[in-house]
């Protein structure tokens, strides 16, 4: 197994630097692209990070598009998919994908774009939506298209034993952390350590990091949305489709409820009416007293309305203590961008 891991890095290592060699194999879109990504694959916070950054970003006056690959679509269709316009909602989990449908559901005032190819779901953002800055969601190995800022997601944890595909969940080695402009960092908080943060980036050869937290939020019904569900020492069933399903689980325990059983199902599992049928029969089962699930999983879930149980989701909320500054050194890094596009521009005009 060790062979083929050290493969697989090689391989890695060796597209990095095929596209890293030669710019121009790149693509490249008219407003500054943003990348979030990470090294491993799943449960790193990537997509709750995507959207505090794009908050930030429409705070300041942009016109966010979040171009995203809609990752295991049940009805993709030929071309982009526009799932969200900065009016609204327009179309369904089963062609955007749940992350993407997550994420449009959540963000008023952001555009959300679906395409396997992210440089015209990137084209149709600028020329159809009037996109000003562009969030490559999940986007550290898309090395197609050219990126103004590079921000890479990691979890403290990470760095301990970290092997790459097959046997581990790095889809790069290590040493490609270099590549980031920033590192969003998270469980450093929790070592003994002073300045354990610093000293990751340090290690990796990161220039900036940032640190943020995740935690589970109030649970919220799903019917009727956004009523307040009091969990604790509630009996529930806990159901998660998502790439750590035993970690949200344990997360609910430590909330003070008294898990019944759990059911995890692989990440974007698309939920059929007997799966919901059977939640339900496990439920009655275990005396549980509501269905607990991801807001991820909740968007597979809702085309099978009405559920025969009560359901209620865990939202994961991520919190930035460096906001402001990470704000302000994102903007400057996407003033520079937009002012190198224009000196490119002039040159072009005056040759």
């Amino acid at each position: 197994m060790q062979l083929i891991d050290s493969l697989y890095a090689a391989v890695a290592r060796g597209r990095r630097r095929w596209y890293e060699s030669n710019p121009a194999r790149r693509r490249v879109l008219d407003r500054p692209v943003v990348s979030i990504g990470s090294l491993s694959a799943g449960g790193s916070g990537k997509t709750p990070l995507a959207a505090c950054v794009a908050r930030l970003l429409r705070e300041a006056g942009e016109r966010p598009a979040i171009l995203s690959r809609g990752y295991a679509r049940q009805a993709a269709s030929d071309g982009v998919t526009v799932v969200r316009d900065f009016a609204g909602i327009r179309t369904d989990v089963e062609h955007a994908g749940d992350e993407p449908m997550m994420l449009a559901r959540a963000l008023e005032g952001v555009a959300v774009v679906v395409d396997a190819d992210r440089y015209l779901a990137g084209r149709l953002a600028e020329g159809r939506l009037g996109a000003t800055v562009h969030l490559l969601d999940d986007g550290f190995q898309h090395l197609q298209l050219a990126r103004d800022v590079d921000l890479l997601v990691m979890r403290a944890s990470e760095l301990d034993g970290a092997a790459t595909f097959p046997s581990g969940r790095l889809r790069e080695p290590v040493a490609a952390a270099t590549r980031a402009d920033a590192l969003l960092l998270s469980g450093a908080s929790e070592s003994e350590e002073d300045g354990e943060a610093s000293s990751i980036g340090i290690r990796l050869g990161v220039p900036k990091v940032f640190e943020f937290t995740q935690h589970l939020g109030p649970a919220v019904g799903a019917d009727p949305a956004d009523t307040p569900v009091r969990i604790e020492r509630l009996r529930v069933y806990c159901v998660a489709g998502i790439a750590a399903p035993d970690r949200f689980f344990e997360a609910v325990r430590e909330r003070g409820a008294v898990v019944a059983a759990t059911r995890p199902f692989p990440d974007h599992h698309p939920f059929s009416r007997a799966e919901i049928d059977e939640m339900a029969e496990a439920a009655t089962a275990g005396g549980a007293e509501i269905v607990l699930t991801t807001e991820k999983d909740l968007e597979r879930m809702l085309p099978h309305r009405p559920w025969p149980f009560r359901l209620a989701t865990v939202p994961l909320v991520v919190e930035m203590p460096q906001r402001e500054a990470f704000g302000a050194w994102l903007m400057e890094r996407l003033d520079a961008a937009r002012h190198r596009r224009l000196e490119a521009a002039r040159g072009e005009s005056e040759g």
